[in-house]
């Protein structure tokens, strides 16, 4: 069964260690796992070390709009703004170019036939979880974020798609023992464009794809 690590990247909800970005790019190093991360701009132009580590390690880089704010309580302009933005500070900053791999922030507007409109303009398809972690809710403890993603693979199947983020304390000193569990679960972690088609598509929806 194969599953893809998504980790949203952007400046912290709360408090946090500024070095959890990079433990979760060394415990990834080490286990040889690939990521998708889709990154906030304004984090990328205030984060340049640590993207460009994400870069030259061969993660998948997508783009998660300049100000983290929910796109369905934006303007059509102001959508495109923080779109745009962001791509450049990818552009600029990391040399990569983040279509079209995209994520709503919060999940806002990820199926808001407006958004998804301007999105496809500009070239990005917004890639959704199969399922959320917690890891950012306060108080998380790591064992019950290990049971919560194997029991969301098995349940979403091949091709899970696993939301974390790379601020939050409890994801920076779980995540190598979730890849042994993982790796003992017999889950193979891929990239996200493996995946294909499916990608962007949910689990409930996969059939036939």
């Amino acid at each position: 069964m194969r599953a893809a690590l998504t980790i949203d990247t952007e400046q912290p909800g709360r408090p946090a260690d500024a070095g959890n970005a990079g433990l979760l790019l060394d415990a990834l190093a080490r286990e040889r796992v690939p990521a998708a991360f889709f990154v906030q701009g304004r984090w990328a132009g205030a984060s340049r070390d640590v993207l460009g580590r994400i870069v030259s390690a061969g993660h998948l880089v997508g783009n998660h709009t300049y100000y983290h704010a929910p796109l369905d309580l934006m303007t059509d302009d102001g959508v495109h703004a923080s779109v745009e933005r962001a791509e450049q500070v990818l552009r600029d900053v990391g040399g990569v170019d983040p279509r079209p791999w995209f994520r709503c922030p919060y999940g806002a507007g990820e199926r808001d036939a407006r958004v998804l409109a301007i999105l496809g303009e500009l070239s990005y398809r917004n890639v959704e979880w199969d399922f959320d972690t917690d890891d950012w809710e306060d108080g998380r403890r790591g064992a019950d974020l290990i049971e919560t993603i194997v029991v969301g693979c098995r349940e979403a199947g091949d091709g899970a798609r696993v939301l974390l983020h790379s601020w939050p304390d409890v994801t920076a000193t779980t995540l190598p023992k979730l890849l042994d569990v993982l790796r003992r679960e017999r889950v193979q972690l891929v990239r996200l464009d493996v995946l294909g088609e499916e990608a962007f598509v949910p689990a409930r929806l996969r059939e036939g794809v």
